[in-house]
């Protein structure tokens, strides 16, 4: 089964609305390889400007959400706000909210189970820290993340899979493209054995942690990595070259 490359940029708290109107007009203008989608994930004070600005090719995500509708939620936002601001997409999980916010399986199993319901799509964060994957503990950890997730889907078109090993995020190290298809070719023998062979064969596996231009090409061939979710990269101009990584 063919599943469409999926390149998101996790903009994180970064930019300013000159910066990223710049950038914007780079994307708007560039080439960019009609089968592959791509989605920007814009801190939320600045959803509406860029939604307004990028060309309506290119998809927006908020980067978190929480797990209820309203109320009295102090600095949070909900599925339907982001939806109200016309963006379809939603990260959840990363494991900057996992480890420097401390935002628990259990939180973010919620939060996707809330945002799907509400029609957005969820990139969902999975990944080990350095010491579990030194301990050999990576796949018990991935694996467990992923379940929890698991357990609050009912459509799985409307998920994405993000494997980020969290010792490659903001480093300069990237996992081997051996290391990262290893790992995304365990994620699609787990969602075999535990959810379905169709959803399975279907559902987009990408990588994220210091995704480049120089790293792109050589992990887009691998069979299991279906896109990226790149960071600092999705700032700079070779955003494009990421994106047409499989062209």
């Amino acid at each position: 089964m063919s599943r469409k490359f999926f390149v998101g940029g996790n903009w994180k708290m970064n930019g300013d609305k000159k910066s990223l109107g710049d950038l914007i007009q780079t994307m708007n203008g560039a080439k960019v390889d009609p089968n592959v989608e791509v989605v920007c994930g814009a801190p939320s004070i600045y959803l509406d400007f860029v939604r307004s600005k990028l060309d309506a090719k290119f998809g927006v995500a908020a980067q978190n959400c929480y797990k209820v509708p309203k109320g009295a939620f102090t600095g949070e936002i909900s599925p339907a706000m982001i939806k109200d601001c016309g963006i379809n997409w939603v990260i959840l999980g990363h494991s900057e909210r996992r480890h420097v916010f401390g935002e628990s399986d259990e939180l973010i199993g919620q939060k996707t189970a809330h945002a799907l319901e509400n029609g957005l799509g969820v990139i969902a964060c999975i990944g080990e820290k350095l010491d579990e994957r030194e301990g050999g503990i990576t796949e018990k950890v991935v694996f467990a993340q992923t379940k929890v997730i698991a357990d609050n889907v009912k459509d799985w078109s409307k998920v994405v899979l993000a494997y980020e090993p969290v010792w490659a995020i903001g480093t300069g190290k990237t996992a081997s493209p051996q290391q990262a298809q290893e790992v995304h070719d365990k994620l699609r023998a787990w969602l075999k054995t535990n959810v379905s062979e169709d959803v399975a064969n279907s559902v987009r596996i990408i990588y994220g942690g210091s995704v480049t231009g120089g790293t792109c090409k050589e992990l887009a061939s691998q069979k299991d990595v279906d896109g990226f979710l790149v960071g600092g990269a999705s700032l700079k101009p070779e955003f494009i070259e990421i994106i047409n990584a499989k062209a």
